[in-house]
């Protein structure tokens, strides 16, 4: 897992990226999906994208406040300690 916070200068915005490597494309992508339709609650103040490159997931938060990101990222962080859960109990996916 890596991540990086960085503030951009231009609009004061702080970002914060996280890179999620997993076993194999098709976890990734389980992740991603099991992940996507949980919008941010707050409208406005924050933004989080998904990606999934290969067997990496890959988030992308941008936010005004410090608090407001660390509330998102904190979230997000148990949600997919949660996924990753299920798919230890539950095994590697089968081939569709």
């Amino acid at each position: 897992m890596a991540a990086s916070v960085s503030e951009n200068d231009s609009d004061r915005k702080l970002e914060f990226f996280l890179k999620v490597p997993f076993p194999s494309e098709r976890e990734a992508a389980i992740a991603l999906q099991s992940l996507s339709p949980d919008p941010e609650p707050r409208k406005g103040g924050i933004t989080k994208h998904l990606d999934v490159s290969g067997h990496t997931l890959s988030v992308r938060w941008t936010a005004d406040e410090a608090r407001i990101l660390r509330v998102s990222v904190s979230s997000f962080l148990d949600h997919l300690s949660l996924v990753m859960e299920a798919m230890d109990a539950f095994g590697p996916p089968v081939s569709q």
